[in-house]
């Protein structure tokens, strides 16, 4: 089992929320971690600080040496691949071959202010836009018109270093986002909000299958599963940190969710007592179930069982809201757990 830091910060304290970034960055790449990932989000406090992962990536790129630097994730039908093969292939250049991306559909339309235009039609974009960027990645081109409506063939500079990035697709649930991450070839990038461990081994075989249908060895397969992160020397102490900051994320992200998705009871209309109560169920349900909050004994159970069904890394979300630098202090825990499940 592979650990990473995955980070999908809210609010608006950008500066102290990118110094945890770097600083954390820094230790996984002297403390063997495999990866960091930064996120794509628009237009809310929930991510705020990530609109673009090719620039915190460069960041990270610029600030350590071994450890990989990926997106988590690039929605790619808001892009041309152009721009995306170019931004990363300069992140592949300056982190010496470490760029890795996972790529989404997206699924907030304020987002698709950017192009709202491929909104409806967003999945089969994404089809024909990771098919373009790969193309792009090995030195091919791509057709586009110019100013005088000629169809020119371009082709995307610096070249990269990796003859091919490894690649993901997000996958929030859906058996069909993960059957198309087989068809394609490519790693899934998955969560446990928005399904269960048995509806993660469902959609695993989905991707499996989907793999041998299309005549990828099952070598290649991939699946990085992000969990919610916080240890500390207790489970109660653990919980104790981490209960406010991880119900006031989980505020907001119910708020993104019930602005964008029209029809759906909003936050708003819940009494405060009503909404304690939800969160606080909530955040039993991941403590006891779905994260890595609590001690390194009592964690070791949920990566066995990550092991069990395919999971090869665990991407550990740890700036949900706990101050940065107990964040940073817990972070000896997680490379504590690290170590030991090394061989999972």
């Amino acid at each position: 089992m592979k650990f990473s830091l995955f980070f999908f910060a809210s609010g608006d304290d950008a500066a102290e929320q990118l110094r945890l970034l770097l600083e954390a960055a820094r230790f996984a790449d002297s403390h063997g971690f495999e990866a960091v990932w930064t996120p794509e989000r628009h237009f809310h406090e929930f991510g705020a600080p990530f609109a673009n992962p090719a620039v915190t990536g460069a960041a990270v790129a610029a600030a350590t040496r071994s450890v990989h630097v990926r997106a988590g994730s690039v929605v790619l039908p808001l892009h041309d691949p152009l721009r995306v093969a170019e931004e990363w292939s300069m992140v592949d250049q300056l982190s010496g071959g470490r760029a890795g991306l996972a790529f989404a559909s997206g699924w907030n339309p304020r987002d698709f202010v950017l192009a709202p235009q491929r909104f409806a039609d967003r999945r089969e974009n994404m089809r024909a836009a990771i098919a373009e960027f790969t193309r792009l990645w090995a030195g091919g081109s791509v057709p586009r018109t110019d100013p005088a409506g000629q169809v020119v063939e371009v082709r995307s500079y610096p070249r990269p270093v990796q003859p091919l990035p490894p690649l993901w697709l997000t996958a929030a649930g859906s058996p069909s986002t993960f059957a198309l991450a087989g068809e394609f070839g490519v790693g899934v990038l998955t969560h446990l909000l928005g399904q269960s461990f048995d509806r993660l081994e469902a959609n695993l075989a989905e991707y499996g299958d989907a793999m041998e249908q299309h005549g990828h060895d099952a070598g290649n397969e991939r699946v990085a599963l992000m969990v919610h992160t916080f240890l500390a020397p207790s489970v109660e102490e653990a919980v104790a940190v981490s209960r406010s900051p991880m119900t006031a994320y989980m505020r907001t992200s119910m708020d993104l969710f019930a602005v964008n998705r029209p029809g759906s009871p909003a936050v708003d209309e819940l009494s405060p007592a009503e909404l304690d109560e939800l969160l606080e169920h909530a955040f039993q349900q991941f403590v006891g179930e779905r994260c890595l909050i609590g001690s390194v004994d009592s964690c070791v159970p949920l990566v066995e069982r990550a092991a069990d069904l395919g999971v090869d890394e665990l991407a550990c979300l740890i700036d949900f809201g706990v101050g940065a630098d107990e964040v940073l202090r817990a972070l000896h825990h997680l490379a504590e757990l690290k170590n030991r499940c090394a061989e999972l």
